[in-house]
Order: structure tokens, then sequence, then C-alpha cells
């Protein structure tokens, strides 16, 4: 149900997602719906906290907590590009969300904390020489999830970009530029 929900509220907007298109997708009635979900809300909370949780989790992984600022700003920006990759229509969904209502103003204050600790952790690496600090930090760790999030617009499963691959190119193309020879100025 849920899933089905996610896909619903992406192709119309959750805004404009009926319960009546819910059950209707669902080929289920209304009532039925409601047997297993209180409201659309709780839908839509359900799947902001499946994707929220998914992102908060890569924070506490080993990689995210040991080592260099640096290597854990690597870590941590594969294993979010993992995470979208796992749980795109969530994220998707999250990534949509805009404030119209508690439910998704609670994603929203949940996605500003996750920013801030990336935001701390670039200013780390940074601080310990590992990124270039001539760039403020909160700009830098915005511009990495920019790059991170816009994936969830062209990226297809079955398409022919390599999903467990991606985290390590984007992380290669974020940290380590795009010139093959790095030493040498344009």
């Amino acid at each position: 149900m849920l899933a089905v929900a996610v896909r619903l509220f992406n192709e119309q907007g959750y805004d404009a997602t009926s319960v009546a298109d819910l059950a209707a997708r669902l080929g289920v009635t209304k009532s039925a719906l409601y047997h297993h979900f209180s409201s659309k809300e709780e839908l839509l909370a359900v799947a902001l906290d499946s994707a929220l949780d998914a992102l908060e989790a890569v924070l506490g992984e080993p990689g995210a907590t040991a080592g260099s600022a640096t290597d854990r700003l690597r870590f941590v920006l594969g294993r979010a590009t993992d995470v979208l990759v796992t749980h795109l229509p969530a994220v998707t969904l999250l990534l949509r969300v805009r404030g119209n209502g508690p439910v998704e103003q609670a994603a929203l204050v949940r996605r500003r904390a996750f920013d801030h600790r990336i935001g701390v952790l670039v200013a780390e690496a940074q601080s310990e020489g590992g990124v270039r600090d001539d760039v403020e930090s909160s700009v830098a760790a915005r511009l990495l999830f920019g790059m991170i999030n816009s994936v969830v617009e062209w990226y297809r499963p079955e398409g022919e970009v390599d999903g467990d691959r991606l985290g390590r190119d984007i992380v290669r193309l974020a940290l380590d530029g795009l010139r093959a020879d790095p030493e040498r100025d344009l």
C-alpha cells in the first residue's frame, strides 16, 4: 500500500492526490485503506520517515563516525547516494515537500538538521586540510547534496547507470574533480 501511495504522490503531487485516488489505484475501498492507515497524512508521514530514517542512519554507521573528517565525508556522500538509490520513490517524495502542513514541516525540520550535520562535517574536513577551505562549508554541503539529490530526476533502476557504482562516482567527482591531471591548471 505504501509503495503505491508514494508512487501516486510522486506522479500527481501529494496535495492533488485524494484518498479516493489512492483507493482506486490500490483496487480497494476507502474503508479498507483506512483499516491500514488512519489518513492520507499518515501515509505521507510513514513514507517521509522511511527516507529520513535511512539518511539519518548513515550518520551513525561506523564509516561516518571513525577516521578523518575527509574519510567520513566520503563515506557519508557515498552512502547517502546508496540510500537514494535504494529508497528512490520515498526520497523523491521527500525532496518534493515544501512545508504544506505539519507532516511536511516536520520532515523539513529533520532534513535541515541532517543538512546542518553535513555542513559541520564539511567544516571539519576543511579544518583538517582534506578539502578546500575557500568555499563556505554550508554552501559546499548544499552543493554536494544538490548533486546527489539531482539523481532523483534522471536515475532509473532499470536504466544503464549502475546504482551500486553511482555513489562512488559522485564522491569521486565531488571531491576529486573531473580533471585527469589534478596537478595541472586548466
